[in-house]
């Protein structure tokens, strides 16, 4: 399978739409084009802001673990996110020696600076063109099927819709595709790190997106051997 990274341009817009909020670093989406599923996480962490690369800090090694469980690799998906820079803020951290010091912490991304990296994420679903969608966490699911999506609702479950995505730059409201996808959501793979009780969950979505994944193949296998079958007989004349 062919990679896929965002042009330039659309990457400068990005870059440009979110100038003046708290966030730093740019991250690229990675991954092939028409992947098995594409992933769509919050928004880089630190780690991922400094390396480039989605995915990689503490909740990357857990992705990596639930990819792992149904047979994927990093090689095998597109993982993105919402916002494609770091949201943080300031805060204090004392150290072993009693002193104050000041540093960026995570934080979620607000509103506007989901919708200032809107026009990013809607160029990768549109030009990936994933097979499967997963969101990972509130902030992706909202962003894809509206503020009323919960993740605690609907994890595991499989939902084919239209997803939002703004019709012009200038717009504070998002449109709807006219293209229906396949969209899963589950727990971010950060959450059990706060609430561990939410690990058998994110298992179990994980067994049911590899389910699904399986069926689909099946189905792709079983329509190409009738098409074999079907050309064969065409040429035997019968």
């Amino acid at each position: 399978m062919h990679s896929f990274r965002i042009p330039e341009f659309v990457a400068d817009l990005g870059k440009k739409r979110i100038e003046g909020f708290p966030v730093e670093g740019f991250v690229y989406g990675e991954g092939p084009r028409q992947p098995k599923m594409m992933l769509i996480g919050e928004a880089p962490g630190e780690t991922e802001a400094l390396g480039g690369i989605p995915f990689t800090g503490r909740a990357g090694k857990e992705l990596m673990k639930s990819l792992a469980s149904i047979g994927l690799t990093r090689e095998d998906v597109y993982i993105t996110s919402a916002v494609r820079s770091r949201p943080y803020r300031y805060g204090q951290r004392k150290e072993r020696d009693g002193t104050l010091t000041e540093r960026k912490y995570n934080r979620p991304p607000t509103k506007l600076e989901i919708l200032a990296h809107a026009p990013v994420l809607d160029f990768e679903i549109a030009n990936v063109q994933p097979e499967l969608i997963v969101t990972l966490g509130n902030v992706s699911l909202q962003r894809l099927i509206g503020k009323q999506a919960k993740v605690t609702e609907l994890h595991g479950k499989s939902l084919n819709q239209p997803v939002r995505f703004l019709r012009e730059l200038e717009d504070v409201e998002y449109g709807w595709t006219e293209e229906t996808y396949t969209i899963i959501p589950t727990f971010h793979p950060a959450s059990i790190f706060y609430r561990p009780s939410h690990r058998p969950s994110l298992e179990s979505d994980w067994l049911e997106i590899g389910r699904i994944l399986q069926e689909r193949n099946e189905q792709k296998s079983s329509g190409k051997t009738e098409k074999i079958i079907i050309e064969s007989r065409n040429m035997d004349g019968e």
